[in-house]
This record gives C-alpha cells, sequence and structure tokens, in this order.
C-alpha cells in the first residue's frame, strides 16, 4: 500500500509594518509630510476610491517582504479609504500608488534617493514629487512610455492625477483644483476663527440695521 505524501506548504511571510526608520529627520521635514498628506485627505474626502497614506510600507511583489518602500505621502486611485498597517499590493487589486511624495532632510543620500526613484520606476508610480524645504526646490517625474521623466519646468506645474497646482515662492505652495492654498492645522483653524467672526460682525452689522429700521417705523421683514 503506498503511502500519500503530504502536499508540502509555503511558509507564511511576514510583512512589517515599520523598517525602524523615523518618520522625519527634522521639525521642517515632518511639517511639509503632515501638510502635503492631510491636505490631499481633505482634498479627497468625499471619494471613496481614493486612498491617501502618510510613511506606510508599499510592499509590491507577493511573499517578498525585502522589497518595499515607504513614501512620505502617497495616493492611490481606486482603492477604498480605510486604516492599513502595510500597503500589500496584491491585496489591492494589484494597484501600484500613482502618485507619491517624498520631503528631503540633510540625512537623505543620493544613493538612497536613486534607489527610491528606481524603485517608483520600477513599480509603475505615474507622478513622483521630491521637495527640499532647505533649498526650496521642487522636482517632479511623470511616466511616460519609456518610464519616468523628469519635469522640466515645476513652477505652475499641474498635477495630472491631483490637479494640484504647485508654485514657489520664499516656500512651497500647493494649491488645490479650486485655488485654495495647502496649509498647516493651525493655519486652517486660524481661517475658521475668522470667518467666524467675521460671521459674527456681519451678524452684529444687520441686527444694527434692523434696529434703526424699526425706529424709523419701517419692518425689516416685510
Amino acid at each position: 500500500m503506498l503511502e500519500q505524501l503530504a502536499t508540502p506548504t509555503q511558509p507564511d511571510i511576514i510583512y512589517p509594518e515599520s523598517d525602524g526608520q523615523p518618520m522625519s529627520d527634522n521639525t521642517k521635514q515632518f511639517k511639509w509630510i503632515v501638510v502635503i498628506k492631510e491636505n490631499l485627505e481633505i482634498l479627497f474626502a468625499n471619494d471613496p476610491n481614493v486612498f491617501v497614506a502618510g510613511d506606510l510600507l508599499w510592499y509590491p511583489v507577493h511573499r517578498d517582504n525585502k522589497t518595499r518602500q515607504a513614501p512620505d505621502a502617497m495616493v492611490v486611485f481606486g482603492r477604498p479609504k480605510g486604516d492599513r498597517g502595510s500597503y500589500q499590493q496584491w491585496k489591492e487589486d494589484n494597484i501600484p500608488p500613482q502618485v507619491v511624495f517624498e520631503i528631503l532632510s540633510p540625512g537623505n543620500t543620493l544613493k538612497e534617493m536613486a534607489k527610491k526613484l528606481q524603485f517608483y520606476n520600477r513599480y509603475g508610480v505615474e507622478e513622483y514629487y521630491i521637495y527640499n524645504p532647505d533649498t526650496v526646490d521642487l522636482t517632479g517625474w511623470l511616466r511616460s512610455d519609456a518610464g519616468l521623466e523628469v519635469i522640466d519646468v515645476m513652477e505652475g506645474w499641474v498635477s495630472p492625477r491631483l490637479g494640484i497646482r504647485f508654485e514657489i515662492a520664499d516656500e512651497l505652495q500647493i494649491f488645490s483644483p479650486s485655488g485654495e492654498r495647502f496649509t498647516t492645522s493651525v493655519e486652517l483653524a486660524q481661517q475658521k476663527e475668522q470667518e467666524r467672526l467675521r460671521a459674527q460682525q456681519a451678524e452684529a452689522r444687520l441686527q444694527i440695521l434692523e434696529a434703526r429700521l424699526r425706529e424709523l417705523g419701517i419692518d425689516p421683514n416685510n
């Protein structure tokens, strides 16, 4: 009687959710990571099939936990919002992030950034942007039939995927398709407070006007 041989099984692969590296090296780099990621979240808040993440490990190859990158910010069209420990592409309809951002710090090396460009080019990124806040330098790449190619002029450039516009002044300025500038959470809170105060002032002026009309015997509600 022949013994039935057990079917060999492949061992489980663990995909770490951290690469052991800090999200940022300094406050300036952290500020820009947060500004870009959070404003992109706001921009696509009403689209359930746009996933935005910051410093999330992306694994493009099944059963390969060594090939990975953690973009400072990334946008994936065609994938639902929701929490993830990592972006495992084979579980995401094999859709790679279409747009990625990296914010430079003094600790970044040319070799490191060259490897990232090679990775993003190989695994299907359509738009890749690097911003150096120390030198106020923005570089972008756009995918063509030949792969990612440098965008010659970034001043006034509009992202084909995101619809956002880049301007360079004393620092990088990014504008939404509706013309609103990407802001920090503090700036956004200040804007809301200013709007609240303006609304209060307008209401107070309206009440004064209505009171004067009543003194003249005019009903402001008619």
